[in-house]
């Protein structure tokens, strides 16, 4: 059965399984009203729609008739069609009739997320407020054309400066344990280069773990996408891990980071979605991505905890990975954010609990100081 989260401080609950639109295009979008109906039927309420193609939109349109209410549609401004192509523009005039255009192929009086097309370099951002872009799309959240302004990258580095100026509601970002080990970079083709992941890669990078816990604490809903990297993760001949991960590896991956409200998958056929559906109900081990990224040559997360949960169970019954992130949390910030002490006030049992027996360390799989942890989180919060 699908489960759902709650999208940021949006207001919306969106399933843990959402629909990218690379499916849309398949058989002349005649493949986009069977993606639907499978959603529908196995409970994925979101969807992105990226692609500015008046074919796909006007296929997708047709797909929502009668059942706008059952989807949470994540649509994109500033990406248009001209010239019989798809163009990202930050021409205020052009966003303005492409973001008409849009609404009128998809038939629909308003979009549940507003997303900002595609921004991954500092100074792009800046020509996007320079422009008036995120003013427009301010008006369009005012008028009820929006209900909630998301912005798409790749980049943490601009992901992080829009989330700490409070512009976003909504980030959709490029989330997988590949692209994680990797420096911000303005050039997305980077993620992918071979030559990215031929030195040892030591731990997630500072900035990505940073923004994740950032989108936590300030609210702010993360839309994965790329939680496959293209399909590369999958086949061990072009992983750069050198490694093949699962569908439900890669999943699970995504959710359990913080901020994570769902993970769209670009499924080109109903086998793929069903493949990506079936998530929900495989088993713990089917899931488990830990001893998989343990045998990475190259990439090492060691000391750092993943959230995988191979410590448990704890003798005093701890949950050792939500204390943990809770406790990353508030080191991240400097402080206790009230959400944050809270949601640790209410987990049943708490770190100052923990009598140092140091089973759970036998356990796991990246060699991560869980006493010394759980010490940390009893003197921060206090108990």
């Amino acid at each position: 059965m699908m489960k759902y989260r709650e999208l940021g401080r949006t207001g919306m609950m969106v399933s843990e399984i959402g629909m990218g639109c690379e499916g849309f295009f398949e058989e002349d979008t005649k493949m986009t009203q069977k993606l639907f109906d499978f959603a529908e039927a196995h409970g994925i309420n979101y969807f992105d729609l990226y692609a500015s193609d008046p074919d796909v939109r006007r296929a997708v349109g047709k797909a929502l008739k009668g059942r706008r209410d059952k989807f949470i549609i994540q649509s994109h401004i500033c990406s248009i069609w001209k010239n019989d192509d798809y163009l990202r523009t930050r021409n205020l005039k052009e966003v303005k009739a492409g973001f008409e255009e849009m609404m009128s192929l998809l038939d629909i009086d308003y979009l549940d997320v507003g997303m900002i097309h595609y921004c991954d370099a500092l100074s792009d951002y800046q020509t996007i407020i320079d422009n008036g872009i995120l003013d427009y799309a301010r008006e369009l959240k005012s008028q009820g054309r929006i209900k909630a302004i998301g912005l798409s990258s790749h980049n943490p580095e601009v992901a992080l400066r829009a989330v700490e100026n409070g512009d976003i509601e909504v980030l959709m970002f490029s989330v997988n344990p590949c692209y994680d080990m990797q420096p911000a970079n303005e050039d997305v083709e980077q993620l992918w280069a071979d030559e990215a992941y031929e030195k040892d890669l030591l731990n997630m990078d500072p900035q990505r773990q940073s923004l994740y816990e950032l989108c936590e604490e300030k609210g702010v809903g993360i839309t994965v996408m790329k939680a496959f990297g293209g399909g590369d993760l999958l086949d061990a001949s072009l992983s750069p891990a050198g490694v093949a991960l699962t569908v439900n590896q890669c999943i699970h991956y995504c959710l359990t980071r913080p901020g994570i409200a769902t993970v769209l998958c670009g499924s080109h056929s109903v086998k793929q979605l069903e493949d990506a559906v079936a998530y929900e109900s495989v088993s713990d081990e089917e899931r488990d991505y830990a001893t998989a990224f343990a045998s990475f040559p190259h990439i090492s997360w060691e000391g750092h905890c993943m959230y995988c949960s191979h410590c448990a169970p704890c003798v005093k019954h701890i949950d050792v990975a939500s204390v943990t992130k809770f406790l990353n949390l508030a080191k991240a910030q400097g402080k206790v954010p009230e959400t944050v002490r809270e949601h640790y006030k209410v987990l049943k049992h708490h770190a100052s609990e923990c009598i140092g027996c140091g089973v759970c360390e036998t356990r796991c799989p990246f060699k991560v100081k869980i006493r010394d942890n759980m010490k940390e989180a009893a003197h921060i919060f206090g108990y």
